[in-house]
């Protein structure tokens, strides 16, 4: 068999990270209640969910404190959470089970694969990216995951009307973030910059503490034309 000579796109990099007996204990008893399998085929989200409301998908979850709050707050919506990490999936299974939020999913894959085969075009209401890897060095510039492509087959994802939502703590990644958003067609900016960060967004304890240190924060919002 033929070897491609490019290698798959991945919007991670795993890395080793020590999961706890909690963390563990949840992906073994709650991954099959609460997660999705991936299978390439189109998901139903009036099916998965068991009724007709807004998705907003959220790519990279990370311990899912941000995802779970944001769900408790807007329960009108639906949302799934990607993340591949499993320290992180099994916090996220955990809050989940405690809160009993029936609006929050989670996927355990490589977003780039879910949104191409099992995300219908034009079938999000929002998608949110919060504090992706900055991949500081310029030689790994090429692994962030907000690159002009990720962002092309991402925005197809979104109905008209729909947004876009990241937001960064590190101001180069923010312009790229901006630049890139911009450059996409389809996609409008919804200020003349960045935007101030929409009250669904909580605070968390790691950017107030940074924001007291004058450390800066950009969230840039963009909306399906």
């Amino acid at each position: 068999m033929p070897i491609s000579p490019h290698p798959p796109i991945r919007s991670f990099v795993l890395r080793q990270g020590r999961v706890s007996n909690a963390q563990r204990r949840a992906v073994d008893t709650l991954l099959s209640v609460y997660g999705i399998a991936y299978v390439p085929g189109a998901l139903d989200f009036e099916q998965l969910f068991g009724r007709r409301a807004p998705t907003i998908l959220e790519i990279g979850s990370g311990m899912g404190e941000t995802t779970a709050s944001i769900a408790r707050s807007q329960p009108e919506n639906n949302y799934l959470a990607i993340e591949v990490h499993t320290p992180g999936v099994g916090s996220l299974l955990k809050r989940i089970a405690e809160d009993g939020l029936a609006n929050l999913r989670l996927i355990q894959h490589d977003a780039v694969e879910v949104l191409e085969h099992m995300i219908a075009p034009a079938s999000l209401a929002g998608t949110h990216i919060f504090f992706p890897d900055p991949w500081p060095k310029k030689r790994h510039h090429k692994r962030r995951l907000i690159q002009a492509g990720f962002v092309a087959l991402l925005a197809s994802r979104l109905a008209p009307g729909a947004y876009l939502h990241a937001a960064t703590d590190w101001q180069e990644y923010a312009e790229q973030i901006l630049a890139v958003f911009a450059a996409a067609s389809g996609l409008a900016n919804t200020a003349p910059g960045f935007a101030p960060r929409p009250d669904y967004r909580p605070l968390t304890k790691f950017e107030d503490r940074g924001l007291k240190l004058g450390h800066g924060v950009w969230d840039i919002v963009f909306r399906k034309t």
